[in-house]
């Protein structure tokens, strides 16, 4: 009981719960379809808020979905601080995010946690750490109950292994992935993103990253895949079409077919534009170092403009591209 003049402790309700799951719902469309950073200051607005729910009484019946709650808004914080180039503020958010995770009991969730800091390892192509959070996440995936989040480590941890070079490992991981996909009964609301359309899309990459480091006829068996997820993603994951056409256009590079990589690539770019995610500029390098590479073509010094304007676009500040949803 509180003493005299001090305010009462906060106490936390079912509706509580309600609203905050509910608003990690809605900033979790936003992240998708706008990027992280459309969304990320009111996100960590609401973050910081959440201290006043973990400290004050909650009935024990609900301190494990407060836990659960918590740990996948720090989660998503973390994700949309990756997508904003942000990515100490991110490791230390998915810090939290684990913490509540174990406090809550939920296996899946310290998996998709793992997953995504992971995933922030590879965009720096560090291969290494990548791995070991990807390993960590599909022990935690095991003990928990849905095989949806296995077929996600499986498969990002195909696409490190294609960085690496490991044309085997990679392709090991990719039909585990597969294979658990295939099993899957369902999926928790941080892992309902990776659909048949997202599985298709992370097997065009894996095939462009091996078309890179391993063996450029790769990229004939990528373009397929990758044309599908293209074609399937609607507005509401404008920032997966965006990054899948880039490594769409880069497959066609690989192959030497400009034309197709400058039209792929400039609609990439296109999308790109009402995204704010940094994270595209950084798949545009790889494309770009293939384009500088090959044999000169107007098709491809085009895009290599195309992609040299979004890049000062991209750095100019929060008033051009990348930064407002269109």
């Amino acid at each position: 009981m509180a003493a005299r003049g001090e305010p009462r402790p906060f106490r936390v309700g079912v509706s509580d719960l309600a609203a905050l799951e509910a608003a990690t719902r809605a900033f979790r469309a936003l992240d998708y379809r706008y990027g992280g950073g459309f969304c990320r200051a009111p996100l960590a607005a609401l973050g910081s808020w959440t201290v006043v729910l973990r400290k004050g009484t909650v009935p024990p019946r609900l301190r494990r979905r407060l836990c659960r709650a918590l740990a996948d808004l720090h989660n998503l914080l973390a994700w949309t601080e990756f997508d904003s180039g942000r990515d100490e503020s991110a490791l230390r958010s998915f810090g939290i995010a684990a913490e509540l995770a174990v406090e809550a009991g939920d296996h899946d969730l310290l998996a998709n946690i793992r997953y995504r800091r992971g995933r922030l390892h590879l965009h720096r192509r560090e291969v290494d750490d990548a791995l070991a959070e990807f390993e960590q996440g599909r022990a935690a995936a095991r003990r928990g109950p849905y095989a949806r989040t296995q077929a996600i480590l499986s498969a990002n941890e195909a696409w490190a292994w294609a960085m690496r070079a490991d044309e085997a490992a990679a392709l090991r991981h990719l039909g585990q992935a597969a294979d658990a996909f295939a099993a899957d009964s369902g999926a928790a609301p941080w892992a309902r993103f990776f659909d048949a359309n997202d599985l298709s899309a992370m097997i065009g990459t894996v095939r462009v990253e091996l078309a890179c480091t391993v063996d450029p006829r790769h990229a004939a068996r990528a373009i397929p895949f990758l044309d599908d997820a293209v074609a399937a993603y609607g507005p509401e994951m404008s920032r997966s079409r965006s990054l899948t056409q880039i490594m769409l256009a880069l497959g066609h590079a690989v192959r030497r077919d400009t034309e197709a990589a400058a039209r792929v690539g400039a609609s990439a770019i296109d999308a790109a534009r009402g995204v704010r995610s940094v994270r595209a500029e950084g798949r545009l390098r790889p494309l770009e170092a293939v384009l500088r590479d090959g044999p000169p073509s107007r098709d491809g010094q085009a895009l290599l403009t195309r992609i040299a304007e979004f890049r000062a676009e991209c750095r100019a500040g929060p008033e051009t591209a990348g930064d407002r949803p269109q």
